[in-house]
């Protein structure tokens, strides 16, 4: 009989995709978990991952450091130009996340996270069901660390085939 082991990722270790738009560690993949695919993710000053919405996928974030504008509601109006100003019918508008805060998203509600500040960001990321974000990923900072602007087209491309519905614009400096 064979028995079964975790897996432990001591801190700073995972496999890390970086590009300057983004800095990404894979911690759990979809090898290891039926579950989501776990990542910790940097954020720089000025990353914008747009306002997004999946039809299939649930995400949690939780703020490790720093701080970053976040969004998980259906506004009111999709306005295709600044996420940061949208207001649920509720009146839920985007909120200021710090160190604690956790973001629980399930399929169909539209989100985005941005780092406003001039300082890092850093936060624990898991997607549901693996390993859909992890390919994402890769290729997403492939693109990204091509220089110069974001391929806005070939984003989008890519978005759409792993269920991702763009509703504003990704943006980073």
């Amino acid at each position: 009989m064979t028995t079964a082991e975790g897996l432990l990722v001591p801190p700073g270790q995972g496999r890390v995709v970086h590009t300057p738009a983004q800095r990404v560690t894979f911690k759990v993949t979809g090898t290891h978990s039926r579950m989501a695919s776990t990542f910790e993710v940097d954020v720089p000053p000025g990353f914008d991952v747009g306002a997004h919405v999946h039809t299939r996928s649930e995400e949690l974030f939780y703020v490790l450091e720093g701080e970053l504008d976040v969004l998980a509601f259906e506004p009111r109006i999709r306005t295709p130009d600044n996420w940061q100003k949208w207001e649920s019918s509720s009146g839920t508008r985007v909120v200021r996340a710090t160190p604690g805060t956790l973001i629980a998203v399930p399929p169909g509600c539209p989100h985005a996270f941005a780092n406003p500040t001039e300082a890092p960001a850093r936060m624990f990321f898991q997607s549901s069901p693996p390993p859909d974000h992890e390919r994402y990923f890769e290729e997403l900072l492939e693109i990204l660390g091509s220089g110069g602007p974001p391929d806005h087209e070939a984003i989008e491309i890519l978005r759409k085939r792993y269920d991702i519905e763009q509703l504003t614009p990704l943006k980073h400096r």
